[in-house]
């Protein structure tokens, strides 16, 4: 078992209406199945964090990074693998057709465009990830709100 926590990056994609993408896990994905959640995963050895939110974008949703609008948090966690993670989560802008992700097979099933309002649906199967994807989305709108960016 490695003693260093897994790195993670993660991405609160931003559209034009402060509205925050998320996509459902696969209902046979091992960790958080069916779950909604940010577009993100581990590092590469040897890759730096930048790096890895910029391609993991771009495999989960065909979008590359156009803007990094500022650090959102850093979330430790233990998943249901026993292995503990580190998730350092950005607010991000992307260049592509919004209506149109292309969703990496197999992993993800579905996409919304989250407001603030329906936050709520997040806590869906809340006890496989004990409410880590609703955490990290209010804390990207808080951060939305303080650069001026939703209303």
């Amino acid at each position: 078992m490695p003693t260093e926590p897994l790195r993670c990056a993660g991405a609160l994609i931003v559209d034009d209406d402060g509205r925050i993408f998320i996509q459902r896990r696969s209902p046979d994905r091992r960790l958080f199945p069916n779950c909604w959640d940010i577009v993100g995963g581990h590092l590469e050895p040897g890759e730096e964090i930048d790096d890895a939110l910029r391609r993991e974008v771009t495999e989960e949703t065909g979008w590359s990074v156009s803007h990094v609008l500022g650090l959102v948090g850093e979330y430790r966690y233990t998943a249901d693998d026993g292995l503990t993670r580190v998730e350092t989560d950005f607010l991000v802008r992307v260049d592509g057709d919004l209506s149109r992700p292309r969703l990496e097979a197999g992993k993800h099933t579905e996409f919304r465009w989250l407001a603030e309002s329906d936050v709520a649906l997040l806590d869906e199967h809340r006890d496989v990830n004990d409410g880590l994807i609703r955490r990290i989305a209010e804390d990207g709108f808080a951060a939305l709100r303080s650069i001026g960016l939703t209303g």
